[in-house]
């Protein structure tokens, strides 16, 4: 009889003590906020001029996986990933879309030999 009791309260204590987690929150400095808000308009930006069709087609030719180039956008440093907005930004509309993938080829060609991508593995 003693036995049912003190095994629901031991499994009572186990269940109770598993599922209780600390939690961490802390207040962010604007400098915080405002430096996340314009990393993903950076982001944005490399994406949207990644999208085109003739840039998409250009990757292709070259072997790169347009949609694998998108996903490892958000792995690049932000020095990465400033450097390659500026690229884009100084490139006249529709007139340097070889340039747009010769730099999203080094980049990844950087990440490849640092080892945070394997897309020139399967090729």
């Amino acid at each position: 009889m003693l036995l049912k009791p003190t095994l629901a309260a031991m499994i009572a204590v186990t269940l109770v003590s598993g599922t209780c987690a600390n939690a961490y929150a802390g207040v962010i400095t604007t400098q915080q906020a405002l430096s996340a808000e314009a990393r993903a308009n950076t982001e944005q930006q490399v994406r949207t001029a990644l999208a085109r069709d003739d840039v998409r087609q250009a990757m292709q030719r070259y072997g790169v996986n347009p949609a694998d180039a998108d996903a490892r956008i958000a792995s690049l440093s932000d020095a990465e990933l400033l450097q390659l907005q500026g690229q884009v930004d100084r490139m006249p509309a529709g007139g340097g879309v070889l340039a747009v993938i010769g730099i999203v080829f080094v980049v990844l060609l950087i990440l490849e030999l640092v080892g945070v991508t394997h897309i020139f593995s399967h090729v």
